[in-house]
């Protein structure tokens, strides 16, 4: 298979000794292509290393997330700016609201995303989106730009049927990472997976972050890895009722339509 992992946090500090590794096991278990998250200065900065050091394996995104929302100003701005014009910078984001756990002031969420919406219609450039517990503010947001940008998707997509709806009428595409495996929080994602059409589904592993519970035998860490992706698409065959083949088809060639990467 080739697979893309749409969504991973390689910059993370437990990759630090052994990401040739992880990315070796990844290419052994089929994915050929994995977007580094940016999520705020540092991580920007790690996923452009990332990807012209390896351009045949790394692409990367460059926002701010949410949680450090009170930290972007005008200088993060035009490094965010600066780092989308590169050639491997895919998307704009990580981006969004999170009212979850309101780790910056909402308000300040609210300005924050409004300035990653009018950038992404500015480059042209998809986006890389996060939403928790804020659906009607986010919505209203994005549904106000929708018709200035080129698209994106909405990032690990947890919520319900009315939200997944609103997201598919306008035309974003959804990412679904390993919270489909969880047997105990994921039931309600593993019966609106069926609901997503082909040609708006994408798959991540949101690394190192949820792991699949699915994942036999069981792993000795807790550090989700690119090579488990194919736990997501396993589990998202039995959801849709689709061969896992065509289900990777079809999540290779959206990320090719979206983000411009993947094989072929």
């Amino acid at each position: 298979m080739n697979l893309v992992d749409i969504g991973a946090n390689l910059s993370h500090e437990s990759f630090s000794d052994d990401l040739d590794g992880v990315v070796t096991a990844a290419q052994a278990a089929g994915v050929s292509h994995i977007i580094v998250t940016g999520t705020d200065q540092k991580s920007n900065e790690a996923g452009l290393g990332l990807s012209n050091a390896r351009p045949e394996v790394f692409s990367f995104t460059a926002g701010f997330h949410p949680h450090v929302a009170e930290s972007f100003d005008d200088k993060a701005l035009l490094s965010v700016r600066a780092l989308a014009n590169e050639d491997k910078c895919v998307a704009i984001g990580e981006t969004g609201l999170d009212f979850n756990r309101k780790l910056s002031d909402p308000q300040t969420q609210l300005e924050v995303f409004e300035a990653h919406l009018k950038l992404a219609a500015e480059l042209g450039k998809p986006l890389f989106l996060h939403q928790r517990d804020a659906h009607p503010e986010f919505i209203e947001l994005l549904r106000r730009y929708r018709d200035q940008i080129v698209g994106g998707v909405v990032h690990c997509f947890t919520d319900n049927q009315q939200a997944l709806e609103d997201y598919l009428a306008l035309d974003m595409y959804i990412g679904i990472t390993g919270w489909v495996c969880d047997e105990r929080r994921g039931t309600d994602l593993q019966t609106l997976a069926g609901l997503i059409p082909g040609d708006r589904l994408l798959i991540e592993t949101d690394s190192p972050y949820l792991l699949p519970r699915t994942i036999r035998p069981k792993p000795k860490t807790r550090r989700n890895e690119p090579k488990h992706l194919i736990e997501v698409l396993y589990t998202l065959s039995r959801c849709c009722g689709r061969p896992a083949e065509q289900l990777a088809l079809e999540t290779s060639e959206n990320a090719k339509r979206l983000f411009g990467v993947g094989p072929g």
